[in-house]
């Protein structure tokens, strides 16, 4: 999990006093002369924790392929909901206000998430105009949080069926999270036609989040006539992030940014 401190790059996401814990932002820039896309990047860890080689590592690979990256490191349990959220749409929102600083082209701002932080990118695809992802003492209210683009790698996005990672949903929730609630985080049930064009990609075996997941979000982008581009690969564990030992699972990153770039990015 997260080991890591904010560093002289770092940027706080909040104003100091809104919690025990300040969720902060890493820039990584490619430093271009002129605006290229951008992705912001959701570690995974369950709501527990965020894990450390879904951050660093893969904003440098985005920056190799010639796009801006950030990593959000926002709040995990004991906060819930909707703290990470808010987390991440402030984060959209100070990356477009400061996109012509880091030469991010404003419209070209995509977020990526790995398992949790997957649900996380997902739930700001679906719900970014929903009051919780807004409070009234943000600042930067004014500017859109709406991504331009969702990245989901063996994402948690089912929470009401057998598929449901229960565990992220109970540090989300908290254990006796009411039925409403848990339909309101089931994401593919919020999908819409203004549901931004998605990347996904799971692995058919994988334990920790069934691929279903992944499946039903598919379905519902499907049946919302929004695009979409699916890999679902044979093998591999939970939590591959870049998959470094697995080069067949490897190339999703590689379709990513071929996708990205088809888009403009």
């Amino acid at each position: 999990m997260d080991t890591e401190q904010p560093t002289e790059r770092s940027i706080w996401l909040w104003p100091e006093g809104q919690d025990d814990f300040r969720p902060w932002l890493d820039p990584y820039p490619v430093g271009s002369h002129g605006p290229r896309g951008a992705v912001l990047i959701c570690p995974g860890g369950g709501y527990a924790g965020r894990a450390r080689h879904e951050g660093i590592a893969v904003a440098e690979r985005l920056n190799e392929a010639g796009l801006n990256a950030f990593v959000v490191h926002y709040r995990v349990a004991p906060h819930r909901h909707p703290a990470p959220l808010r987390d991440a749409s402030r984060a959209i929102r100070m990356i477009r206000d400061r996109a012509e600083e880091w030469k991010v082209g404003p419209d070209r701002i995509a977020i990526l998430g790995f398992s949790a932080g997957g649900h996380l990118a997902g739930s700001l695809g679906v719900h970014h105009g929903d009051p919780d992802a807004s409070p009234a003492e943000d600042d930067l209210r004014h500017i859109s949080n709406r991504p331009d683009a969702l990245i989901l790698c063996y994402a948690v996005l089912n929470a009401v069926s057998e598929f449901a990672h229960r565990g992220s949903m109970g540090n989300l929730l908290g254990p006796d999270a009411p039925e409403e609630m848990l339909r309101k985080m089931s994401l593919e049930l919020h999908v819409t036609e203004n549901t931004p064009p998605t990347f996904l990609w799971h692995t058919a075996e994988d334990p920790g989040v069934k691929v279903e997941n992944s499946l039903l979000f598919a379905e519902a982008l499907s049946r919302h006539g929004v695009p979409f581009e699916l890999h679902v690969y044979p093998e591999g564990r939970h939590g591959l992030g870049l998959a470094p030992e697995d080069p067949h699972v490897a190339t999703w990153m590689d379709l990513c940014c071929e996708w990205l770039k088809g888009m403009g990015w």
